[in-house]
């Protein structure tokens, strides 16, 4: 009986997970390793961050997926890959064969370069860590509400803008006011969102200013302190916690193992989703760079792969030709705003409107429904 064994609990995996339960592979084994139960879904995060949903809103839960697929869940970290014998190396258990193998691990963002921001930065990734260190400042500002708080975010991809938007909101709740909490941006380059339009760059630099978030453009972060973030330029910004979301970078085992690997220790893949270099092995998600398409590490890619990445599973098990997967040119992002409103995101089109959030909230509510 073939071993599938499966590393991590991303979009395409669960999608995959729940499409094995309704339509199982026969005579196949199945091992999920995740060293979460709960997987958070990134559409609704900023929205969590804002509190318009709940933890469980935003969380997928693993160990009803996996006995619902019949797989068995092992809540554990896979650290590495022994490609000579076919197992995962894991953290606290003991290694797991397996004959075929797909990650879905994600990304985390790149700190490496940087002096102190290992020690004293909070990454946005992995989500489950971001959310304790989240949780916990909450409660400082809650508790607290008269207190002054510095908090600095680095990057201003779409990921560090809804950040500062949707932690401005929350925190302006908590404490009453948001003039007590002072959000700064810094950013490498001269304009925000650079995967976006212009206009929907400038739209969302716009509403930054009005809700008086502090940005700085240009400046590149040398040193993180406990205390304050100094830059390139000179610049120093006094700050009590510093939230890091940078480009994304994989973890530093996926090229030890000898994967063939990008720039940045993403696993390239196939049109089928296969390894480049080892075909029993697929990879989706963040975590994977196809050969032939040039595209964004974005949650819209990871959830359109769940599919054929389980019609290949199924094909190499039962040895027929794999199917190529070509994913879209263009894609609809749409980025919160912290307000109940979000802004539309389309090649070189934007729009914002109130109505655009209410529709990224039914995408994202039918979304996580077919896991409950």
């Amino acid at each position: 009986m073939p071993d599938l064994v499966l590393i991590g609990g991303g979009h395409s995996h669960a999608i995959a997970l729940k499409l094995l339960g309704l339509t199982p592979i026969p005579g196949v084994r199945l091992t999920l390793i995740s060293d979460v139960e709960q997987t958070p879904y990134s559409g609704m995060l900023p929205g969590y961050v804002a509190g318009f949903y709940s933890y469980e809103q935003t969380h997928i839960d693993l160990s009803s997926l996996a006995k619902f697929a019949g797989a068995k869940l092992c809540i554990d970290r896979a650290i590495g890959l022994d490609l000579e014998r076919d197992r995962v190396i894991c953290h606290r258990h003991p290694s797991i064969s397996f004959d075929y193998l797909s990650l879905d691990i994600g990304s985390t963002p790149a700190t490496i370069s940087v002096s102190g921001a290992k020690q004293y930065a909070i990454p946005a990734k992995p989500v489950p860590q971001f959310l304790v260190a989240y949780s916990k400042l909450l409660e400082v500002a809650k508790n607290n509400p008269e207190k002054s708080l510095a908090i600095s975010i680095v990057g201003g991809g779409a990921g560090g803008v809804e950040l500062a938007l949707n932690m401005h909101h929350r925190l302006g709740r908590e404490m009453g006011t948001a003039n007590n909490c002072q959000i700064n941006l810094i950013h490498r380059g001269n304009k925000l969102l650079a995967e976006h339009n212009n206009w929907v760059s400038q739209r969302l630099e716009k509403i930054l200013l009005q809700r008086g978030v502090k940005l700085h453009l240009q400046e590149t972060v040398t040193e993180v302190l406990p205390d304050k973030i100094r830059c390139e330029s000179g610049l120093t910004i006094e700050t009590d916690y510093t939230f890091w979301v940078t480009q994304a970078q994989a973890p530093d085992w996926i090229k030890k193992s000898g994967l063939a690997t990008d720039t940045k220790g993403f696993i390239l893949v196939k049109d089928t989703l296969q390894s480049v270099s080892h075909p029993g092995i697929f990879a989706a998600g963040d975590i994977a760079t196809m050969i032939n398409y040039d595209r964004p590490k974005a949650g819209v890619f990871a959830v359109r792969q769940g599919k054929p990445l389980l019609e290949n599973w199924r094909r190499i098990i039962t040895r027929q030709p794999l199917k190529p997967y070509i994913p879209q040119k263009k894609y609809l992002a749409l980025i919160g705003t912290g307000d109940k409103s979000a802004i539309a995101s389309w090649g070189s089109c934007g729009w914002q409107s109130p109505l655009l959030w209410y529709l990224k909230d039914y995408i994202d509510r039918k979304f996580m429904s077919q896991f409950v």
